[in-house]
């Protein structure tokens, strides 16, 4: 018998590892997993969290037992590898579950700004059905750039190409195929920014990816552009973005994700990192500042948060616990 933790993990999504918790002794944890409550579930040697659990080398030391790491997601840049490397503990993550969910929702973004949706709404439910200010865009003849081809990059092309958008595309591995299948040119990183009214990032978070989009780049689109990300907030310096938009670069961005979204996501967080000078405050004022845009559009990364997201996310952990149990692992990330 193991002993499994689970945490950021609701009610209704238990019955998924139902037959887990008949076999195993499985804890399940609503709340994120930090270094304070670490101790409860310390003897376990598999734990599950989502992304908000930052599973650092001081959150896992407790886990002397730890052999498994099942993210439910697709990212796993919360974890710390190096320190998994050392102590011999495998990583798992979900590698596709959402490539049309987090497409949809690059649409939904995009869809709220072309057509000022959000202004509109908030406009008429005071009781005020003037049009002044409201007058959006057409996405049919526009281009869109992809950064990024993978499962989610690819459907937002074929969506794209059902709005009757061209589409251009920047891959470190090109999918040619995929290219021709769905009408899709790639093109160097410089030319998609130059010619794309629309650009929308799908990059995995990483060192390699940080700041991906910063002063640089956004010199180097269209004046007038949107900016969509749902990947990672890092991806975007946040100081070149504001500059961007203060500058009229860019004409609004859409967002799900933000660099400091963890902290941002408590308001009284921001007193307490002041003190822990654990995250930097610049960046904090500017996560806030777009908060309070009327030309960014933002959403608490809910991209992915579908029910049949969700579950197809469960349903790949509970397989990847079980085959690990089972002696055969699946979807492992490191080595």
């Amino acid at each position: 018998m193991a002993r499994i933790a689970i945490f950021e993990v609701e009610e209704w999504e238990r019955e998924t590892f139902a037959d887990l918790a008949r076999a195993h002794d499985v804890v399940f944890r609503e709340e994120t997993l930090e270094a304070g409550n670490a101790g409860e579930a310390a003897g376990a040697e598999v734990l599950s969290t989502f992304i908000y659990s930052r599973l650092t080398r001081e959150v896992l030391e407790p886990f002397e037992n730890l052999k498994l790491i099942a993210t439910r997601s697709t990212g796993f840049d919360h974890v710390d590898l190096d320190t998994c490397e050392e102590r011999g503990i495998q990583v798992a993550n979900v590698p596709s579950y959402g490539e049309n969910t987090v497409a949809e929702h690059v649409f939904a973004l995009l869809g709220a700004i072309s057509h000022n949706i959000v202004a509109a709404a908030d406009r008429t439910r005071r009781g005020d059905f003037s049009h002044e200010g409201l007058q959006g865009f057409d996405l049919k003849g526009r281009t869109l750039g992809v950064v990024g081809t993978g499962h989610i990059g690819r459907w937002a092309a074929r969506i794209a190409r059902g709005y009757g958008m061209e589409v251009l595309a920047f891959d470190v591995k090109p999918d040619e195929e995929a290219a021709r299948e769905i009408g899709f040119a790639y093109v160097a990183m410089d030319e998609l920014l130059a010619r794309s009214d629309v650009v929308t990032l799908h990059v995995p978070g990483s060192e390699k990816t940080k700041h991906l989009i910063s002063r640089d780049e956004f010199a180097k689109m269209k004046d007038g552009s949107v900016l969509i990300n749902t990947a990672r907030g890092p991806v975007v310096d946040v100081d070149a973005l504001l500059h961007a938009l203060a500058s009229g670069k860019l004409r609004a961005a859409g967002l799900d994700v933000l660099p400091q979204e963890p902290v941002v996501r408590e308001e009284a967080e921001l007193l307490r990192t002041y003190f822990r000078k654990e995250h930097k405050l610049d960046t904090l004022l500017a996560d806030h500042i777009l908060l309070r845009l009327s030309n960014v559009v933002i959403t608490p990364h809910t991209a992915f948060d579908t029910k049949e997201a969700v579950q197809r996310i469960l349903d790949t952990t509970h397989d990847n616990i079980a085959g690990f149990l089972e002696g055969e692992p699946r979807n492992v990330v490191n080595g």
